[in-house]
């Protein structure tokens, strides 16, 4: 792992981060993320760990240990509010299937803000495609919420439904996820 104290591996992430601040991310998770209930703290600070979930997805991480890739070098210089894996894993996990639905409501006017303040998808007046596909994501740990084994035989999978928009001039966008039960055909 990348460790020097004075140098950054993804220096990338400084504009990326800069836009999604620019387009109001934080904002929109205190808004509409209220983790009520929780006795261990998770629902403090959503706004932060929210962030430093994009943050380390945009870096590469796809586990929550991954996540530490963010507390290396010089990283935490140029980053206020960077949480420790374990406690994103806290947070993550003290998620309801009703909390999934408010950050699918910071997702949609998210990216309307993204769409805005970009060329997400240029030439779109003229000709957009969208695509609505299943998907399966294998899952390791039996007590995951919502997988289970489905078409694929002693596999247990999440299958999410994932709607993208695309056009000849521009890549594609993913407008929404939304998780259906394992075995959905």
């Amino acid at each position: 792992m990348f460790d020097d104290p004075n140098l950054v591996a993804h220096a990338g992430l400084v504009p990326v981060m800069r836009l999604a601040e620019r387009c109001g991310l934080s904002d929109l998770v205190t808004q509409k993320v209220k983790l009520t209930g929780t006795t261990n703290g998770a629902g403090a600070a959503a706004d932060s760990k929210v962030s430093s979930i994009v943050a380390g997805m945009a870096a590469g991480a796809d586990s929550i240990d991954d996540l530490r890739v963010l507390r290396h070098g010089a990283m935490p210089t140029l980053f206020g509010g960077i949480r420790a894996p374990s406690t994103l894993g806290i947070f993550l996990r003290a998620f309801t299937h009703g909390h999934a639905l408010q950050l699918h409501a910071v997702h949609r006017r998210f990216l309307a803000a993204l769409a805005a303040r970009t060329p997400l998808l240029p030439g779109s007046g003229e000709k957009a495609f969208i695509d609505v596909d299943s998907t399966h994501k294998r899952v390791y740990g039996r007590t995951k919420q919502g997988a289970e084994y489905g078409r694929f035989k002693g596999i247990r999978t999440l299958h999410p439904l994932l709607a993208t928009v695309c056009n000849p001039h521009a890549r594609t966008v993913i407008a929404t996820v939304r998780m259906r039960r394992g075995k959905a055909e």
